[in-house]
């Protein structure tokens, strides 16, 4: 009973209506168009000082920036975006395939699984593997121990 009152609080909903839109990120068909179309354009980014890392440290499958290459290599291990690389595996959802569902444009055919992998920046593609970086940290432990 008194999570019921207070989840219907006249106190609290105004404000999730405010905040709901704030921290807004893009949806996973807008993502998969910048992979398809401008992924060369997103990751190698003129400075721009308005964004963080001035846009130099930019995530293209969680459509973030960072602020310098340590954040992005850890951000690479996280849970957050192993998710959006398993999200983006199947094809987005179009127009075509629910009027193929509806049986007006033909039969339907299912979302085809698609390999994504990492897509480092043009800062970063030189220096650093995000598969062996784990490796490598601990490397350096093991030398600096003996």
């Amino acid at each position: 009973m008194t999570y019921k009152r207070r989840k219907y609080h006249r106190g609290e909903t105004h404000i999730r209506k405010k905040y709901k839109g704030k921290r807004r990120t893009k949806d996973l068909d807008e993502i998969d168009n910048d992979l398809k179309n401008n992924s060369e354009s997103l990751l190698a980014q003129k400075i721009d000082v308005e964004k963080a890392g001035n846009a130099q440290y930019y995530c293209i499958h969680c459509a973030r920036y960072f602020i310098d290459e340590h954040s992005l290599t850890h951000h690479y291990r996280t849970k957050v975006h192993k998710r959006r690389l398993k999200a983006l595996e199947l094809e987005p959802y179009t127009i075509e395939e629910s009027e193929r569902a509806a049986g007006l444009g033909g039969n339907y055919k299912a979302p085809v699984k698609r390999k994504i992998e990492t897509i480092l920046p043009k800062v970063m593609s030189d220096k650093i593997d995000v598969d062996q970086e784990p490796d490598l940290k601990k490397q350096c432990l093991n030398t600096q121990g003996e």
